[in-house]
């Protein structure tokens, strides 16, 4: 049977019980979420995996009570789409998860965002194409002194990035500066301070690398002189998701200024949002900023693309991190499977209606 392009399929985001909250995950989000859905005329709620019984003709859910202003728990119909939104990777990791999330695909349910990204996977997916591979700064693993020494010569400072980091968190900074008596400088970054401890030797410096990492893998990255303004770095955020075509397309770009003293652009950390177009418009003029938002979005979805590609499954959305250097070249830092809300109001609402617009999509597919 075909469905009409009028269907409205059900939705259930997906997450994880909490004995204090009921659920976990960003309760605020949800009801955005929730409440979009609402609009647009969709049946869509809450489910944890606790929940999520595909036996009977009924599960129970969660939906927000606008009235009371609390969450309440009611029978939903079984969902066509599930919306991903487990919080973190050592949940999904779980074994009862995985056969959850399993057991709802063979029963016919579509999942929108199956995984959280590596980094290091990021990467190797994006060197096995030619147009992205150039937009990648040198990324190798962290394994050994002599490794970290070796890339030091050659690029004049690094970051540091646990491989499932999420919000800045644990990266660090390293410099060397042969001509100082104390050579070797590492900023690290705490929730809003950074601290920087500086070495003469690089088995000292390692030492205090592997007290900060313990046992999370690192990569190590070249780093990049960011486009700045009044001498703070930028960064473009890019959310791109699919339409209800099952097309990639941009949402929006947001702009994230690093805050005085911090190595990175996160806004908990002291970093602001800005907008794009006036901080490119300051440095490279106006039509060089048209250019470059153009090259901007063309390099997202291209992106996109080839992570989809590289990672062997149907995804949905993902925020990314670019950069501009002084010449107007783009770089890829990063992208992020289960985008974070972003600030900016627009941009804010689209992506909201975009979830339910290729979960349309998605529903008419497997029933085809």
């Amino acid at each position: 049977m075909s469905l009409h392009d009028d269907f409205k399929p059900v939705i259930a985001v997906l997450t994880m019980h909490d004995q204090q909250r009921m659920f976990r995950g960003n309760h605020q989000n949800f009801q955005d979420i929730l409440q979009t859905g609402e609009s647009m005329g969709y049946v869509v709620y809450i489910v944890t995996i606790r929940d999520l019984n595909m036996t009977g003709p009924t599960v129970n859910g969660y939906t927000y009570n606008k009235g009371s202003g609390k969450w309440i728990s009611k029978p939903f119909p079984l969902p066509h789409v599930l919306y991903n939104r487990i919080p973190n990777r050592e949940d999904e990791r779980k074994p009862s998860v995985q056969r959850k999330i399993e057991e709802c695909l063979q029963s016919g349910i579509e999942l929108y965002n199956p995984f959280f990204f590596n980094k290091w996977n990021l990467f190797e997916w994006l060197k096995k194409s030619k147009s992205t591979q150039q937009l990648i700064p040198h990324t190798r693993r962290m394994r050994s002194a002599s490794s970290l020494g070796t890339v030091l010569r050659t690029y004049p400072y690094l970051y540091l990035k646990p491989e499932s980091g999420k919000a800045g968190k644990g990266i660090m900074m390293l410099k060397f500066q042969e001509k100082e008596k104390l050579p070797y400088r590492l900023k690290i970054q705490n929730t809003r301070k950074s601290m920087t401890y500086k070495a003469a030797t690089l088995s000292k410096l390692w030492a205090r690398i592997r007290k900060e990492t313990g046992r999370t893998p690192y990569i190590m990255q070249q780093g990049i002189e960011l486009a700045s303004s009044h001498k703070r770095p930028f960064d473009l955020r890019v959310l791109v998701q699919k339409n209800g075509k099952g097309q990639w397309s941009v949402t929006g770009i947001g702009a994230r200024l690093a805050g005085s003293r911090s190595i990175t652009t996160h806004v908990p950390r002291g970093g602001s949002v800005e907008d794009p177009e006036k901080l490119l418009t300051e440095l490279f003029g106006e039509e060089m900023t048209t250019t470059l938002m153009k090259r901007v979005k063309s390099t997202s979805l291209m992106i996109a693309r080839q992570v989809e590609r590289g990672s062997g499954h149907t995804l949905g959305e993902m925020s990314m991190d670019l950069g501009v250097d002084d010449l107007g070249e783009i770089w890829f830092f990063e992208a992020n499977a289960k985008p974070m809300k972003f600030d900016e109001p627009q941009i804010r609402r689209r992506s909201l209606e975009r979830i339910f617009q290729y979960s349309a999509y998605l529903a008419r597919q497997s029933v085809r």
